[in-house]
Order: C-alpha cells, then sequence, then structure tokens
C-alpha cells in the first residue's frame, strides 16, 4: 500500500553553522563591542541561546542570528521563542528550542485535517511522524497539497513515500 511519511526535521548541522557564523560576526561587530552579546547552540538539547545586556541587545542578537538562518536555508519556523530572562546583574539570556519531530497537539490537527478531507487516505499517528496511506499515489499527492496549503505554521517535510 502506497504511503509517506509527514514530520519535522530541521537540518542541525546547518543550524550549528548559522550559529557558528553569527557568533563570528558578533564578536567582530561594533555595536557589539565590550557587551556580553553572544550566541551558543547546544546541539544535545537542540536549544539555541542568546546572551545580552538588555533586550533591546538580544533582540539584535536574534536578528543577526535569523539571517545567517536564513542565509543557511533553515526555515525560521523551526525555532520556538523562550522569554527574556534575567541571569544577575544586568545580563539577560533567551533559550530558543529547535523544533525536531511532530508534537501530538500538530500530529491530532494533522490526522483531522485528513480526514475532514474526504480523501481516501488514512493518517496515523507513529511517534514523532505522521504516516498517510492510501489506494493511489494521486491522493497521497492530494493529501501532500492539502498538508502544504493548511498546515503553515510548521515546516512540515514529506519523506519515505513507498509505492
Amino acid at each position: 500500500m502506497p504511503s509517506f511519511d509527514t514530520k519535522l526535521d530541521p537540518n542541525l548541522e546547518s543550524v550549528d553553522n548559522a550559529v557558528n557564523v553569527a557568533s563570528k560576526e558578533i564578536g567582530t561587530r561594533f555595536d557589539f563591542k565590550g557587551t556580553s552579546a553572544a550566541v551558543e547552540f547546544n546541539k544535545k538539547e537542540k536549544e539555541v541561546t542568546l546572551f545580552g545586556d538588555a533586550d533591546f541587545q538580544i533582540e539584535q542578537v536574534r536578528d543577526v542570528l535569523y539571517g545567517k538562518l536564513t542565509k543557511q536555508k533553515v526555515d525560521i519556523r523551526f525555532l520556538d521563542l523562550g522569554k527574556i530572562e534575567k541571569i544577575g546583574g544586568d545580563k539577560v539570556k533567551q533559550v530558543i528550542k529547535v523544533k525536531a519531530g511532530i508534537e501530538s497537539d500538530l500530529a491530532k490537527k494533522i490526522v483531522k485535517l485528513i480526514k475532514d478531507s474526504k480523501l481516501k487516505v488514512t493518517a496515523s499517528i507513529q511517534g514523532d511522524v505522521v504516516r498517510v496511506q492510501g489506494n493511489k499515489l494521486d491522493d497521497l499527492q492530494a493529501a501532500i497539497a492539502l498538508m502544504r496549503k493548511d498546515l503553515t505554521e510548521a515546516p512540515l517535510t514529506f519523506d519515505n513515500f513507498r509505492d
């Protein structure tokens, strides 16, 4: 039976490269000299941490990071911004989670969307992946088109396409 998997799959190598390039730029920019402005990536936890002296500076660091992520072709919708928190003195930090794998709420939304579409396909949640199965390839392609059109809040990827 033809099927495909729907998932959220960021390229962590590209995220790491973008963070490294952003860190180098922050270290050389005149407006960040003598400040605690920095950006770090924890690959194991899939978190990017921004440091700065004030909320305004965190926003500037985030803008630099977004520019570098865009150049690395990483969709910014993978990022889940945390709150800006004080870390002592007048220093602040912000933790940004990199989303990987479909969360249960989004998975349920995908399954409901496919059921409501009246396409002759079935969707099932398998861990952090949603598998869509159908008898015809045209129905599967219609399901992909439907998800791309209606689910714009997440950069879904479709792979493991089997005939």
